[in-house]
């Protein structure tokens, strides 16, 4: 199976850059919010493809026409209200932060909200405590881990690249992890964000055709948005990883619609045998 998903933030959403860190900075920003979730709704269209939209509480509070477009044809997802770490957060504030983000996308969507991502993969080993809270909040599968090194979070020991239960405490959790690729021994991804972007189409094919059982793709609307201004004070890393590629992604996006069919997180949980999926001790 493969499985596509949407993050849905704006383009100046960044984790580790301090002039762009909250709401009070956001309002000083420009919309971009709107014609970048129509360039995704388009594309789907034109390849009848499902897939799952993760969406900030903040944007469904600002844009509730934005979310209730999403919501007639495609899965709606949580990625928490405000779009924090995880890690940077206590469980109180956490828990109130995602039941925020939830209501929110459920009092404009008429539906359960059932599926959730936290923000930059920060949920940790030492933030497993997050899958508790999820529970208590009506979620029934998550899709947070990211079997690897990362810039907000990971987890490293994570060495499934499949559908997964995620054990806590006796709680347990459907788990559709970010998947990767094994190389020299390091576990590389290459279908989301900015590596979907770095990744060669070629190389890109390759690895996607090799994923026969299972693939979780993560893709932002800023992703796809070649026209975006450039942040003012980046750190050089910082501005390579955010603008590598943006021109070629959206070709590079509907060339890989082309070739292979995705499918929501809905739909694949449908599929999967969990009574026999791996199950992960926390």
């Amino acid at each position: 199976m493969k499985i596509l998903t949407f993050d849905v933030e704006e383009w100046f959403h960044l984790l580790d850059f301090e002039d762009t860190r909250g709401e009070e900075q956001w309002n000083n920003f420009e919309v971009r919010i709107h014609s970048n979730v129509e360039r995704i709704l388009d594309i789907l269209e034109r390849h009848d493809t499902k897939a799952t939209f993760f969406i900030i509480g903040w944007i469904a509070k600002k844009y509730p026409e934005v979310v209730k477009k999403i919501a007639q044809k495609y899965q709606v997802g949580c990625h928490t209200m405000n779009h924090q770490l995880v890690w940077q957060q206590t469980p109180a504030e956490f828990k109130a932060d995602v039941e925020e983000g939830i209501k929110m996308l459920e009092d404009i969507t008429g539906k359960a909200v059932e599926c959730f991502r936290a923000p930059g993969f920060s949920i940790r080993q030492t933030e497993a405590w997050a899958f508790e809270t999820l529970h208590q909040l009506g979620i029934k599968y998550d899709c947070s881990v990211f079997p690897g090194k990362h810039a907000h979070g990971g987890m490293p020991a994570f060495n499934r690249a499949c559908p997964s239960i995620i054990n806590y405490k006796g709680l347990k959790m459907k788990e559709f992890p970010v998947s990767f690729k094994t190389f020299m021994g390091k576990h590389v991804i290459f279908q989301g964000g900015g590596y979907f972007r770095l990744c060669p189409y070629p190389l890109l094919r390759r690895w996607t055709r090799q994923s026969r059982e299972y693939l979780l793709s993560y893709i932002h609307p800023r992703d796809l948005d070649g026209g975006q201004p450039v942040l003012e004070g980046l750190p050089l890393t910082r501005k390579f990883k955010s603008y590598v590629g943006l021109k070629s992604a959206q070709g590079k996006l509907e060339h890989w619609l082309d070739e292979f069919d995705f499918t929501d997180v809905e739909t694949a949980d449908a599929m999967v045998d969990w009574p026999n999926a791996p199950v992960i001790e926390l």
